[in-house]
């Protein structure tokens, strides 16, 4: 397997300027850069560059591919967008860690891929990756934490927390993952049934609960602070507020509700939730084998009614099949005999079949290859 190595850089706060992209092209030639991003491949060589140094310096988010099974995702945050309790809390393993640099937090994602028993994934080479994961920085600032539990939950399935750790926060919306999320979890090779373990039971974002906890928080705040949400939203700048709000809301809850950390469930809890989850999807997937093979039946049923309309037809296809000579007519003919020979089994007709194939055989006894295949398709025996 040749070397293949992907770099994918993004500003969203803020363009870069000329000299910073004088900057990064002096760094690399070959890199398509634009005033929002920078974007390399590599089939042999490396980067020249600093990814750390890149990020603290130009840009927001970050994806990294290799296809010796290494990726990464990373994004720079402004240090209030997340308090320090909560950032320790959830990056405190090799699959998700932070960094904190002066006015920024710097949270990479990363898988290793370095078990003995790890299959490098198929999607190195696909360069979307970026668009489907971006949005996931945007969902950080409004307060949406559940990135950091999916980085947390990889170090769960690969034995890095022990069994009767607990959850670093009880969140919502577990079991309804966004599409980034989703994408971070298929980065990350999260295992399937831990992450579906994990929403069972998970109060959804909407709940009732989660709605009478949101005005318990609502209640508490002062007029001031509502007046400073509503300056915001008066002033065009609703995102803003809407990211402050949720910050300080999800900052309530780790904080002041200490009820909040008793919902969370251990590990050993989840081990029994994705064994749940396990057989949840395999019940789903045999029920799915079960219908494909029950339609499957029924349109060979239809098919082979279909053929029992016009035998004559058939045997002389079949025959004209025999006749060409070659292995892949001769796979074409004992398709037809195969399907001739349950069309009448259908009918109650499997006397009238073995007599037609009788004929069959006596007319094409000098085709060896041709015999050999019907032997194997059980139609008939060597003689």
């Amino acid at each position: 397997m040749s070397e293949y190595q992907y770099y994918e850089f993004l500003a969203i706060d803020r363009p870069l300027s000329s000299s910073e992209m004088d900057h990064l092209r002096a760094i690399s030639t070959r890199a398509r850069i634009t005033p929002v991003s920078f974007v390399n491949e590599y089939h042999w060589g490396h980067f020249k560059g600093n990814s750390i140094e890149f990020m603290r310096r130009f840009f927001d988010a970050h994806v990294y591919l290799a296809n010796w099974g290494e990726a990464l995702f990373m994004v720079r945050l402004p240090l209030e967008a997340i308090d320090e309790q909560t950032i320790t809390a959830f990056c405190s393993t090799s699959h998700l860690t932070a960094e904190k640099l002066s006015h920024h937090w710097l949270l990479t994602w990363s898988l290793l891929g370095d078990t003995e028993d790890y299959d490098p994934p198929d999607f190195v080479e696909e360069t979307a990756w970026m668009a489907r994961l971006a949005p996931l920085r945007e969902e950080l600032l409004r307060g949406d934490l559940r990135s950091l539990y999916i980085g947390w939950l990889k170090a769960v399935s690969t034995g890095e927390v022990r069994d009767d750790d607990a959850e670093p926060l009880a969140l919502q919306g577990l079991g309804e993952l966004t599409l980034p999320q989703q994408a971070l979890a298929e980065l990350l090779a999260v295992d399937q049934d831990l992450l579906a373990g994990a929403g069972i039971g998970n109060p959804p974002l909407q709940s009732a609960e989660v709605t009478t906890v949101m005005d318990t928080w609502l209640d508490q705040l002062d007029q001031t602070e509502v007046k400073k949400y509503l300056r915001l939203l008066l002033s065009g700048k609703g995102v803003e507020a809407e990211r402050e709000l949720k910050r300080h809301y999800a900052a309530w809850q780790s904080e002041d509700r200490p009820e909040a950390k008793e919902t969370c469930r251990t590990i050993a809890m989840l081990a029994q939730l994705a064994e749940q989850a396990k057989e949840n999807r395999l019940r789903k997937e045999a029920q799915i084998r079960s219908q494909a093979e029950a339609e499957r039946q029924k349109l060979r049923k239809m098919k082979l009614a279909k053929l029992f309309n016009d035998f004559p037809r058939a045997w002389k296809n079949a025959h004209a099949e025999a006749d060409k000579g070659y292995a892949s007519a001769y796979d074409l003919a004992c398709q037809q005999l195969v399907d001739l020979g349950e069309a009448y089994a259908q009918q109650g007709m499997s006397s009238s079949f073995q007599t037609e194939m009788e004929r069959f055989m006596k007319t094409h006894r000098n085709r060896k290859a041709l015999l050999t295949r019907l032997v194997k398709a059980g139609l008939c025996r060597m003689v």
